[in-house]
């Protein structure tokens, strides 16, 4: 019997050939947290009587979700993990460097074939490269820390065939978001989704970080992709590690497999207040907004700020409305800045913010006020997501923030491209 991605990659990790559902202790590649975590991780690892990270060039800690800090409870924690990181040697980012999961990929530290965990839901990025990555709980990833391994359930696999071409105008997050709501939240749950299909190949890496971002959305453990030509030449750009691509085999077997044909989507938005609650733009395109925000570790990357400035070039954000931007990580602000696309979203109108989580997760950096609509690129729009339990959040691609901050109001952004 053959295997899928996800098989492969934990037999890997425990030495011998496993099928789903079986119950492995298996061996990580790496593992991260994040600033709204690491307090517990640190916490849990004391209390393990652990006194040494087992690895520390495989774990990092990043501050990104309270970036800058926005109080002193916070400053505390902040400290707490300063203090951990200086003492274990494990590798560190400070505020402004980034979202934890752009800076583990684009410092390569991770590449194809790996088993990741991290104490945040959307670790499951990582499978655009290959990777098998999950979130998993602050007290495992302590646990991980510890010895370098943890307890998984080999998941089934749900297999997304996607066929065609996106049309112009329509990305990779409409794309998810298209898929998220034929699925549901709930129709993936503890699976590994594997993307493929000629549209799926079609995609930058950073439009298949969005896919693979997202199936945490659909209750997915993992989301993940084959590797080919565009992977290997990212991966080779950014780590130096050896690493060789993990393919399923043809007569793998599958929880079930979905076909699309994609090349008549549209620009999709998710309606609060739910992630699968999914419409075709034109169903709520008018609807007023006060705030769009362009970022997160789903589409704050350096093709998502083009796609905004190509609709913003020469235009102004409408008066009232308000738009926040905040880059993945230092690097794409720097790059971003020198390819103009910054310049052009700031001479629209636009807020630029420390790279970072703040917004998406409503610690700071822009939470709304009651009764406002919020139109975004993040992952999540459930009540209280950006901060306040009595806001609006829809979610759509960069390029429909775009049109929408320009109009005030839910707008197709392809009006503006033709």
């Amino acid at each position: 019997m053959g295997q899928t991605i996800i098989e492969k990659i934990f037999s890997r990790h425990v030495g011998k050939k496993v099928s789903a559902n079986e119950i492995v202790l298996a061996k990580i590649d790496f593992c991260l947290g994040q600033d709204g975590t690491s307090g517990i991780v640190i916490d849990s690892f004391k209390k393990m009587g652990a006194e040494k990270v087992f690895n520390p060039r495989q774990m990092a800690v990043i501050i990104d979700h309270s970036s800058p800090s926005p109080n002193e409870g916070v400053s505390r924690i902040h400290k707490k993990i300063r203090d951990f990181s200086l003492e274990q040697k494990i590798n560190f980012y400070d505020i402004g460097q980034g979202v934890c999961h752009q800076i583990v990929p684009e410092r390569g530290y991770v590449v194809p074939g790996d088993l990741v965990i991290g104490a945040d839901s959307h670790t499951c990025t990582y499978g655009a490269l290959n990777i098998a990555a999950t979130g998993m709980g602050s007290t495992d990833v302590a646990a991980c820390a510890a010895t370098g391994q943890n307890w998984f359930k080999v998941p089934a696999t749900i297999k997304f065939i996607c066929q065609g071409k996106l049309p112009l105008g329509v990305y990779s997050k409409d794309l998810i978001l298209y898929l998220i709501g034929q699925i549901g939240a709930d129709g993936a749950t503890y699976l590994s989704c594997e993307y493929t299909g000629q549209a799926i190949d079609a995609l930058s890496i950073e439009s298949r970080f969005t896919i693979a971002n997202m199936a945490i959305e659909m209750g997915a453990k993992f989301g993940i992709m084959n590797g080919d030509q565009k992977t290997l030449a990212w991966v080779k750009k950014h780590s130096s590690r050896k690493f060789k691509f993990v393919q399923a085999d043809q007569d793998a077997v599958y929880s079930k497999a979905l076909e699309f044909n994609i090349s008549q989507l549209t620009p999709q938005i998710a309606k609060p207040h739910q992630v699968d609650n999914v419409c075709p733009l034109s169903e709520v395109a008018g609807t007023p907004i006060a705030q769009g925000y362009i970022g997160t570790c789903t589409n704050g990357r350096l093709e998502d700020f083009a796609e905004a400035g190509k609709i913003l070039r020469g235009r102004k954000i409408k008066k009232g409305v308000r738009l926040i931007i905040a880059p993945a990580s230092n690097w794409i602000l720097k790059e971003a800045m020198k390819k103009g696309y910054i310049n052009i979203l700031l001479e629209a109108g636009a807020t630029l913010v420390t790279p970072g989580c703040g917004p998406c997760v409503g610690t700071h950096n822009g939470v709304p006020a009651d009764g406002e609509n919020v139109i975004s690129t993040a992952n999540r729009n459930f009540k209280g997501r950006m901060g306040n339990i009595n806001a609006f959040i829809y979610l759509g691609s960069p390029a429909t923030v775009a049109a929408a901050v320009i109009e005030g109001k839910i707008a197709d952004p392809r009006k503006y491209l033709k």
